[in-house]
């Protein structure tokens, strides 16, 4: 059996994945979309289907984007065979000269939060995102149709979450096959921070990791032939 377990990021929700659901499906693979519930729609936390016959031609793919890489669980990370990250890192602030602004602007997202100025701060933040492609190129999500009360808090604890990430799932197999996806023109994961998960990924698995910087590319990776070369990946 070929499966996918997909997370999304910080704001985000499963919509994100439509596209690559549907790529995926229908050349034969199973495909979950993990949901935090920030917005309206109900969280679900996926977990690997059983097959009666375990064999070497089993795929149980995580594909995470952003933060999503920390917000999944250690039991999913476990049995993975091939993780796909897309625009994520070990640690969002680096060390150095670049983590005391960093510290500022995230900050002032959490304040923000719950406040008259939620809405403005998180349309710049969505902006920011797609860039340099428009806000109009992507599907509706929490922060385009409106936060849930529970997701609200979800959101702001998570945002703190993203401050105090500190390294790669520890429970992410040293044997796994490993494909990291940057935007050359990300403006939410700066170049220290990509950096920074490379380095941290050829330490702690037996096989480097595959890189891959897609050009006129930001953080959302909205280039149209991703999904296909990323499925062709896996299946290589």
């Amino acid at each position: 059996m070929k499966q996918v377990i997909a997370v999304h990021g910080w704001s985000g929700d499963s919509n994100t994945w439509g596209n690559w659901a549907k790529e995926f499906q229908k050349n034969g693979w199973t495909w979950q979309s993990f949901e935090r519930g920030y917005g309206d729609t109900e969280p679900f936390l996926p977990k690997w289907k059983k097959t009666k016959i375990q064999g070497s031609n089993e795929q149980r793919v995580v594909i995470t984007h952003s933060l999503g890489t920390h917000l999944l669980d250690n039991h999913i990370w476990l049995d993975a065979t091939d993780v796909v990250l897309l625009c994520s890192f070990s640690r969002f602030i680096p060390k150095g000269i670049n983590s005391r602004s960093l510290q500022t602007a995230l900050r002032l997202m959490q304040q923000h939060i719950g406040t008259s100025d939620e809405a403005t701060m998180l349309k710049t933040f969505l902006k920011k995102a797609c860039e340099p492609e428009p806000v109009v190129e992507i599907p509706p999500g929490p922060i385009k149709e409106g936060l849930s009360p529970k997701g609200r808090i979800k959101l702001k604890h998570d945002l703190q979450l993203l401050v105090d990430t500190n390294g790669i799932p520890p429970d992410l197999p040293v044997k796994a096959k490993v494909l990291i996806v940057q935007g050359e023109q990300d403006s939410i994961v700066i170049p220290a921070t990509r950096r920074s998960l490379l380095n941290d990924l050829r330490k702690h698995l037996e096989i480097a990791p595959t890189y891959w910087e897609i050009k006129n590319s930001g953080h959302l990776l909205l280039v149209q032939d991703l999904i296909i070369r990323t499925r062709n990946w896996l299946e290589s």
